[in-house]
Order: structure tokens, then sequence, then C-alpha cells
């Protein structure tokens, strides 16, 4: 069932999307080379809980029988994970590495959920670069239609479709979804599909929405871990989201400062 949030939700609901966005600030001038993944998961559980929020990853259940709960505040994924990577003290993120990371925060009875991707180092590779920036752009073509009146497949087909434009694959196994007191909710959003299809946007709900895009073949498969997504060809993956508001006109996003 799809919620509708009230104005006193959404304000508690915004502060949970501050400090999501506010640990990203923090996380794009501490990422470097000769960092571990657990360094950087250590460093954002640390400005979360001084920021009076909870890291809601953190001991999320797989739902798959003999899959531990995930261990990290953070989901670190490196060059070809494209998502859910497990931080980690012996994984050192390298010169030149494509780092997808990806965080919720709970406060007050709800979640902020955002992910942004990172070339780490001075000289970011062109191919990468391009990559990681039609990924995002991606989620802003997607919420060109998040719109009152508007479907879930209209927001789907228009991401599905810029990505499929620039010569790349969206993940299909995955998908956005909505998000409040819960850290999934309905709608599920896919980032590809039809337009005119699916539930229509109301005033009020809250979505998270998350192309991930893969240089390669859109194939994937998921390591001994449990968790870990990775490319089948070990091409590039990159992950955007934002968590967003439908509202009487243009979408707010919350989790951008």
């Amino acid at each position: 069932m799809v919620t509708i949030k009230s104005q006193k939700e959404i304000e508690k609901m915004r502060q949970a999307c501050h400090i999501t966005a506010f640990v990203y600030q923090e996380i794009e001038k501490y990422i470097k080379p000769g960092i571990t993944t657990l360094d950087l998961d250590h460093f954002a559980e640390k400005i979360i809980k001084q920021k009076g929020g909870i890291p809601a990853q953190k001991g999320y259940p797989s739902g798959e029988k003999g899959v531990p709960a995930f261990p990290g505040t953070l989901c670190i994924s490196i060059n070809d994970e494209v998502i859910h990577g497990i931080p980690s003290n012996r994984r050192i993120i390298q010169e030149g590495d494509v780092v997808s990371v990806d965080l919720v925060v709970y406060k007050n009875g709800f979640h902020g959920d955002a992910a942004r991707t990172y070339i780490v180092g001075e000289k970011p590779n062109k191919e990468k670069q391009r990559l990681v920036d039609i990924t995002k752009q991606a989620f802003f073509e997607g919420i060109k239609y998040a719109l009152k009146g508007n479907r879930i497949g209209d927001i789907s087909h228009a991401i599905g479709e810029f990505v499929q434009k620039n010569g790349y694959s969206v993940v299909k196994e995955f998908q956005g979804h909505g998000i409040g007191e819960e850290m999934h909710e309905d709608p599920g959003i896919p980032n590809y599909g039809k337009a005119g299809r699916g539930v229509r946007l109301e005033p009020g709900m809250t979505l998270a929405i998350e192309p991930m895009v893969i240089a390669g073949k859109p194939n994937i498969c998921v390591l001994d871990d449990g968790w870990t997504i990775v490319t089948e060809d070990e091409s590039i993956a990159a992950h955007y989201e934002n968590t967003i508001l439908i509202t009487e006109k243009e979408p707010e996003i919350l989790t951008l400062l």
C-alpha cells in the first residue's frame, strides 16, 4: 500500500534526509586513495550519530536463509560492484576507483535514502566520468516526470530511455521504492518500463529514485557474501539516488543540501 505523508510526517522525514545529505557532503571531502572502505564506513557512522540519527542499513536483514544481516552503515561498491558492497578493513580504495556509496538514515521514525558515486583521485578517467555523469543525469531525467497525476512508469521510462540512448545498461533486478516509516515501501520504481503504467503520483508520496547503470551488458550476479552485486562481464557500474517528495507542483529533492 502506498502511504501519503502528512505535513507533520514530511517535516520529520526532512530531518533524516538532511543528515543523509550532510554525510555525503563530508564523504566527498574525506574519500581518498589509501583509506579502507571500513574507514569510510566508520567516518559516516560517527557523523550520523553526532547528528542524532541511526544508520538504518546496519543490521538490515537479508531475507535469504543463511545470509547474515548487513554489517555496515554504508553499502560501498567499487568498480564492477553495482550495489550492496560490504565495508572491510581489507579493501583499500585506490586511485581511479569508481566508488558507489548507498546510505539510509533513520531519525524520528522516518528514513532518508540516497546514493552517490565518486571517482577517487585527482585526474578522473573520461570514460568513468561519463558513466557517473549519465547515471546522475538519469535521475534528473526521471524526476522531470515525478509530477502530480503522472504514473510511476513515466519516471521509469524516462530513466531507461536516457540510459540506453547513451549506450549504457540499467539494472533490472533492483529498483527504487517508496520510503517513509519503512526503508522500503510501495511502490516499486524500476529504472525501465513503459510510460503511462503503474501507480498514479499524488502529493505527499515520498520516493527513493535510484538509477543503477552499467557500462557493459546488464547481466549481474551475487558474490558469496550474499550481498554484493557485481556485473557479470566485470564492467564498471555507477549508482545515484535521492529521496524526493511529490508536491502540487515540481518534486522536491529531500536529500540535497
